[in-house]
């Protein structure tokens, strides 16, 4: 029986480019039930001295940094590459990690996911699974939002399916995706991935990552189409697929619920939209909003008086004609 002492590294191993890996089993080629012993590891009398003066003069010139020195300090001292990394060689073992320090904080790496991780990555879903669940139930409810539906949501919801029915559509999966596009999609997969947008605070290359998966979810969540995995799909993928089925439920019931509830007119709009501009008029620059409409409605202004000339509801209050009259006020003005 031949005798074989396991490395991580040694004559054998494999180099590529600037990688070297670390000797594995499968490099040894060591089959299952063969015979793994632990050892002491062999020094020589000659590695002995030299190890026993090494220690002896780290430790003298240990003391003297520490007389000067915080324990704090005199780790920040200590060499953080190995022989290898000076000189360019990157080492790596089941997975490669592209995440280098020339990427800057809160970039996101190219980090390979390998199976490895799934235990790592199922363990902190289950520590996350009811916040993740919460903010669910409370985007996709009607009745457990802490506040009542917006009006505006009814208000564009009800829009959608009128739309669908001037042009006849009877697709359920088409009103569905309208109105994921609108506002889930649009909105909340937004805010999901950019906290930073709503809160100041910052978000590191890890937050990031972990955001994404749950945009992800929620996105697969919003999709009308099955929910199709297998043995190649990665596993942030894998993460939440029991989960989904689930999610696509709440997704249906929300839009359900919204499609029962009783219609807004024209003038509760109206009047809503009055309130809520009172309501935040110290909280918005009004010149600098109108100023972005104006630029959007000279980019696309042939388009708009088109969509104008189309509508009953448009011609019969003379939209058109307003607003060729404020795009000439403001460009004579300006």
């Amino acid at each position: 029986m031949a005798r074989i002492i396991l490395q991580d590294e040694d004559v054998t191993t494999k180099i590529e480019c600037d990688w070297k890996r670390v000797n594995s089993l499968a490099h040894y080629q060591v089959t299952d039930g063969s015979l793994v012993a632990l050892v002491p590891k062999q020094v020589s009398a000659y590695n002995m001295a030299n190890s026993f003066t090494f220690t002896r003069s780290l430790s003298r010139y240990e003391s003297l940094l520490r007389a000067a020195s915080s324990p704090d300090s005199l780790r920040s001292r200590a060499p953080m590459l190995t022989p290898d990394q000076e000189a360019g060689t990157k080492l790596w073992h089941l997975v490669k990690n592209h995440d280098h320090a020339d990427h800057r904080e809160g970039d996101r790496g190219s980090k390979m996911v390998s199976e490895i991780y799934l235990t790592r990555l199922l363990a902190t879903k289950g520590t996350l699974q009811k916040f993740v669940d919460d903010l669910f139930e409370t985007v996709f409810s009607t009745a457990h939002r802490g506040s009542a539906l917006p009006l505006a949501i009814k208000y564009m919801f009800d829009f959608l399916d009128e739309q669908a029915d001037q042009r006849q559509i009877s697709d359920p999966d088409v009103r569905h995706t309208w109105k994921s596009n609108c506002l889930p999609l649009r909105f909340w997969v937004n805010v999901i991935k950019n906290p930073q947008f709503v809160f100041d605070i910052h978000k590191n290359s890890i937050t990031d990552a972990c955001l994404s998966v749950v945009a992800q979810t929620f996105m697969d969540s919003c999709s009308t189409s099955e929910h199709r995995l297998g043995k190649d799909s990665p596993s942030n993928k894998l993460l939440y697929a029991k989960d989904i089925p689930n999610y696509k439920s709440w997704v249906e019931r929300y839009y359900r619920d919204i499609s029962k509830m009783a219609s807004i007119s024209d003038q509760d709009m109206d009047a809503y939209l009055v309130e809520q501009s009172r309501l935040h008029a110290n909280d918005f620059n009004v010149l600098s909003a109108l100023s972005e409409l104006y630029f959007y409605v000279t980019k696309y202004r042939q388009e708009i008086l088109t969509s104008l000339d189309r509508d009953a509801s448009c011609r019969k209050h003379k939209f058109r004609q307003k607003l060729e009259q404020i795009i000439s006020l403001v460009s004579s003005s300006s």
